[in-house]
C-alpha cells in the first residue's frame, strides 16, 4: 500500500504559519486545511488569529469555522475528518497541506493513538468539572499524579479539559490513559516543516499582534460569545486570548494586567509550541525569514517515489 504524501507546517503563533501554506498551495495547486484547536470554533474570529476571508480566498481552507463555540471537540474528532480530507484532497489530485500550531492535533494525526477505545463519559467529565469548581484544577491534577504519574507529568493545572479526559480514560477503561501506545510509524509520506524565529523578534510579534487584536475589537468579541451565554467553563473559552477577560469582566485584574496576561501567556505557549514540534520524528527546523529552500525541498519531495505503507 502506498502512503499519501503530505506536507506539514507547523510552529509558534505568529511566525508566519499561514503565508507560507498559502505560498506552497499556489505553487504546488494545494489545498489547506488547519490545524488549530482555536480556529475550529465558530465566532472566535480576532483572538484566534485564524487566516482572514482575503488569505481564505487564495487557497481553499478547511477545518475553520467547523464547531459551535458551546460545543466540545477532542483530539479525535479532529484526526477523523482531517485524515478524510486528505485522502480527499488527494482523490482530486490536489496537494494536502496541514498548518497550524495545535502540535497534540499535528502528532494525533500523523501517529495515531489508541484513544477512540475509550467513548466519552459526560457524566464523569461533568463530575470532575465541578469538582474543579469547587476544589480547583491543582486538586483534580494531584489526583491524576495519584493514578497516572506519567499523563499528570506533561500537564499543567491550566490544562483542565485534558486533565479531565485523562481522569476519564482511567475512570471508564481501568487504563491509564498513559498506557495507550503511540504508533511511531505514520500511515503518510510526510514533510513536516518547523517555522522558528529569533526569541526576542518572535515575542515582539507576538506582543504586537495582541495590541493589534485588541485594536481589531477583541472585548467586544469575547464580551458578545459571554452575553451569548459562554462561561469559562467552556472549552472554547480556555483559548488564549479569550479566558483571560472573565476575571476582567468581574473586577478581578485591571485592564492593563489584562493584556500582560494575555501577552505573557502567548509568549509561554509559543515556547510550548516550539518543544511540542522539536520532539516530532523527522521534523526540520527552517528560519521563517528564508523559506525558499522549502519551496525547493517541497518540489523534490513531491516528485520522489512514494514510500510504502507498513503492513504491521
Amino acid at each position: 500500500m502506498v502512503k499519501q504524501k503530505v506536507i506539514l507546517i507547523g510552529g509558534p503563533t505568529g511566525v508566519g504559519k499561514t503565508a507560507l501554506a498559502i505560498k506552497l498551495a499556489r505553487l504546488f495547486d494545494g489545498e489547506i486545511i488547519s490545524c488549530d484547536s482555536v480556529a475550529i470554533y465558530k465566532k472566535l474570529n480576532i483572538g484566534s488569529a485564524k487566516p482572514t476571508p482575503e488569505e481564505q480566498k487564495q487557497a481553499k481552507h478547511y477545518m475553520i469555522d467547523i464547531v459551535e463555540p458551546e460545543s466540545e471537540y477532542s483530539v479525535s474528532d479532529y484526526r477523523n475528518e482531517a485524515e478524510r480530507l486528505i485522502l480527499d484532497i488527494a482523490s482530486r489530485g490536489k496537494t494536502p497541506i496541514v498548518v497550524g500550531g495545535t502540535g497534540l492535533y499535528m502528532k494525533a494525526l500523523l501517529f495515531p493513538m489508541e484513544l477512540g477505545k475509550s467513548e466519552k463519559n459526560e457524566a464523569v467529565r461533568q463530575k470532575y468539572r465541578q469538582l474543579a469548581l469547587e476544589k480547583g484544577n491543582q486538586f483534580l491534577l494531584d489526583y491524576l499524579k495519584q493514578i497516572d504519574s506519567q499523563s499528570a507529568k506533561n500537564l499543567h493545572e491550566k490544562d483542565l479539559p485534558r486533565i479531565i479526559r485523562a481522569i476519564e480514560i482511567y475512570e471508564t477503561t481501568g487504563k491509564k490513559k498513559s498506557d495507550y501506545k503511540t504508533e511511531l510509524k505514520s500511515k503518510f509520506d510526510y514533510k513536516l516543516f518547523l517555522l522558528n524565529d529569533d526569541r526576542k523578534v518572535l515575542y515582539e510579534r507576538i506582543n504586537a499582534r495582541v495590541d493589534k487584536m485588541l485594536q481589531d475589537g477583541l472585548e467586544q468579541e469575547v464580551k458578545a460569545l459571554v452575553d451569548a451565554g459562554l462561561t469559562r467553563e467552556n472549552q472554547s473559552m480556555h483559548a488564549i486570548g479569550y479566558k483571560e477577560w472573565f476575571d476582567y469582566f468581574e473586577g478581578k485584574i485591571s485592564k492593563e494586567q489584562l493584556i500582560s496576561q494575555i501577552k505573557q501567556n502567548s509568549r509561554h505557549y509559543a515556547k510550548r509550541q516550539l518543544t511540542w514540534f522539536k520532539a516530532m520524528p523527522n521534523v526540520e527546523i527552517v528560519d521563517c525569514k528564508n523559506t525558499q529552500g522549502i519551496v525547493e525541498e517541497v518540489e523534490m519531495f513531491l516528485k520522489s517515489k512514494n514510500n510504502k505503507a507498513s503492513c504491521d
